[in-house]
């Protein structure tokens, strides 16, 4: 909950109406927004992902810290579930999401960050994440002098290995009682 509190004060996150999805916001460097991701907040069916029309994928959804590490991610719920897993200093990091598998938003960061140091390309465990994940490399390589890591799921990407998280907790949770 705080997690998602810190995205929502710094109006980064936002449930549209009349459909209740939730609307993730890319800024640009003068806090202007330039990117908006819905997705949709059904737990029922197949979700609703889609990139509103005129939104600049360079500018994607992302979290701006103060560390030299930038952590990329293939959606923002992704990016969300990670963070919960890894809590400890998060709002050091930075984090992007590419709402996809697109660099232009990763680069983007590294630009506007020249502090990076660090990428940790944390795409999903299919063959699409991973296909990205070795282009991505390959890319970096090419344009600066990055240490690069590959975070890999153990399931198909973050939020499945979170929702497994909460599942075996809960579970601990019911054996104690």
């Amino acid at each position: 909950k705080s997690i998602l509190n810190a995205f929502v004060q710094a109006k980064l996150i936002y449930e549209d109406k009349p459909y209740h999805n939730a609307v993730f916001v890319g800024k640009d460097e003068n806090d202007v927004a330039r990117h908006a991701h819905k997705r949709s907040t059904n737990s029922v069916g197949k979700a609703f992902r889609i990139n509103v029309e005129g939104s600049n994928p360079a500018y994607s959804f992302h979290w701006k810290g103060s560390s030299e590490r930038l952590y990329v991610f293939e959606a923002p719920i992704d990016l969300l579930s990670y963070i919960s897993m890894y809590q400890e200093n998060w709002k050091d990091h930075s984090y992007v999401s590419l709402c996809g598998v697109s660099e232009q938003a990763m680069l983007k960061q590294l630009e506007l960050q020249k502090k990076i140091l660090e990428v940790y390309l944390c795409l999903d465990n299919d063959e699409a994440g991973q296909a990205a994940t070795k282009r991505l490399t390959e890319r970096l390589h090419s344009l600066g002098d990055w240490k690069i890591e590959q975070l890999c799921p153990q399931y198909k990407d973050w939020n499945d290995d979170l929702k497994e998280l909460c599942n075996e907790q809960k579970g601990k949770m019911t054996l104690a009682i």
